[in-house]
C-alpha cells in the first residue's frame, strides 16, 4: 500500500506541470444564463451564437495560440441562481472573463453580488435593457431599451401615426424604461391614447384594456416582460385585432405566442437589435450564417445572430498579449471597429458597444418579416 501510494504521489507530481501547461495555454471564458427557465429559448439561442464563434476561433488556433474554453451554467432565469453560478464560475473555474444571462433582474444582482465585485471583472454583453451607470462593470454589446423604444417611435412617426397606448408592467426593471418613455412623447408630441398597468389586479388590467381598446390608438407599445406581455395581448386582441403592438428585441416570441395565441401575435412588430439572421447581406450574416451550419444543427436566429457577433467583437476586443493583473479586459479603439458589414464601439463614453435597432413584423409562420 505504501509503494502504491508512492507511486500515485509521484504520477500526480508528473501530471501537475502538464495540467498548468494546459490552463496556460486556454482562455476560460464562463457564462450564467438561462437554459432551462422562462427566457430559455433566448438563452439558449444566444449560447449556440456565441459557441459557434468560439469553435470557429479554436479552429484557427485560438487567441494567440491559446484555446477559448467556454464554461456555460443553467441558472434558470433566477437572480439567486445566476448569482450562486457566477461565484463558482469565478472561484472555482477560475474564468478570466465573463459573459451575462438575460434579464435586467439577473444582471443587476450579478453586479451586486460580493463575489462578483471581489473579481475585478466586467460583465460583458448580458441580454438585458435598461440604463446602467457608465462607471458599473458591465459592457454591453446592445443598445439600450431607450433606444429601442425611440426607433419604435420613429418608424411609426412615419407612418404619420402621432396616438399611442402605453402598456407597463411596474417593475424596478422596467420604470427608468418608461421613464424615458413619456419624454419622448413629450418630445415628440405623441398623444397618450391610454396607459394598461401589468400588475397583481386582473380586473385592473381588463378594465384598462377595454379603455385603451376603445381609445383606438395608432399603435400600442408594451414595456413588459413576455409574460406579462402575454397577457395583455389575448385580452386586447379580444377588442382590437388589427392594432399594431410593438415590443422589444429581448421579447420571447416562442413564449409570447404559447401564452397569447397565434391570432393574439399577429399586427405585433418587434424592433431588433442585429439586421435578418436569415440572409447574407454583409460578411457578418454571411460568416454566421455560413458557421451555424457547419457547426451547429439547428436553425438561425437573432439571437444566434447577436451571440455570434458579440463573441467576435469580445475578441476584438481583448487587449494584446496576456492580460496582467489590474490591466481593464477591454480595449475600444477610437472611432469603433468595423464588425462585418456595421460598426461598433463608435460612441464615445458609452457602455454600449452597438447602437443598431430594426423593426421586424411577426408573421404566421410563427418567424419574423424584417
Amino acid at each position: 500500500m505504501k509503494r502504491f501510494l508512492c507511486k500515485y504521489l509521484a504520477a500526480i507530481a508528473l501530471c501537475l506541470p502538464l495540467l498548468a501547461n494546459a490552463a496556460a495555454d486556454t482562455v476560460v471564458v464562463g457564462q450564467a444564463i438561462d437554459l432551462s427557465g422562462p427566457n430559455a429559448d433566448l438563452g439558449r439561442d444566444y449560447v449556440a451564437g456565441i459557441k459557434t464563434y468560439f469553435d470557429v476561433l479554436n479552429a484557427k488556433g485560438g487567441i494567440n495560440g491559446r484555446r477559448v474554453q467556454y464554461l456555460v451554467r443553467d441558472d434558470h432565469g433566477q437572480a439567486d441562481l445566476a448569482v450562486k453560478a457566477v461565484a463558482e464560475l469565478i472561484t472555482q473555474a477560475r474564468v478570466s472573463y465573463l459573459f451575462g444571462g438575460v434579464g435586467d433582474d439577473v444582471t443587476r444582482a450579478v453586479l451586486d453580488s460580493a463575489e462578483f465585485k471581489r473579481s475585478g471583472l466586467t460583465l460583458y454583453a448580458p441580454l438585458a435593457g435598461a440604463d446602467y451607470r457608465k462607471d458599473a462593470k458591465v459592457l454591453f454589446w446592445r443598445p439600450s431599451y431607450q433606444q429601442e423604444i425611440r426607433h419604435i417611435f420613429s418608424h411609426f412617426d412615419k407612418l404619420g401615426i402621432k396616438d399611442v397606448g402605453v402598456v407597463y408592467q411596474e417593475s424596478a426593471a422596467t420604470a427608468d424604461a418608461y421613464r424615458r418613455l413619456a419624454e419622448r412623447m413629450k418630445e415628440s408630441g405623441i398623444r397618450l391614447s391610454g396607459t394598461v398597468h401589468l400588475g397583481s389586479d386582473p380586473a385592473k388590467m381588463r378594465s384598462e384594456t377595454a379603455q385603451l381598446a376603445s381609445a383606438k390608438p395608432g399603435f400600442v407599445i408594451m414595456i413588459a416582460d413576455t409574460v406579462n406581455a402575454g397577457v395583455f395581448l389575448k385580452e386586447f386582441r379580444k377588442l382590437a385585432p388589427q392594432t399594431f403592438v410593438a415590443g422589444s428585441s429581448l421579447t420571447n416570441l416562442t413564449t409570447l405566442r404559447q401564452l397569447a395565441g397565434g391570432k393574439a401575435v399577429e399586427w405585433t412588430v418587434f424592433s431588433q437589435v442585429v439586421p435578418n439572421p436569415s440572409i447574407g447581406s454583409s460578411s457578418i450574416q454571411l460568416e454566421h450564417l455560413n458557421m451555424m451550419r457547419k457547426y451547429r444543427d439547428e436553425p438561425v436566429s437573432a439571437l444566434t445572430l447577436e451571440g455570434f457577433t458579440a463573441a467576435k467583437s469580445w475578441q476584438r476586443l481583448l487587449a494584446a498579449g496576456r492580460r496582467t493583473s489590474g490591466q481593464a479586459e477591454y480595449a475600444i479603439p477610437d472611432g469603433g471597429f468595423d464588425i462585418g458589414g456595421y460598426t461598433v464601439g463608435d460612441v464615445a463614453d458609452s457602455n454600449h458597444l452597438s447602437s443598431y435597432v430594426d423593426m421586424a413584423l411577426f408573421n404566421k409562420a410563427s418567424g419574423l418579416t424584417y
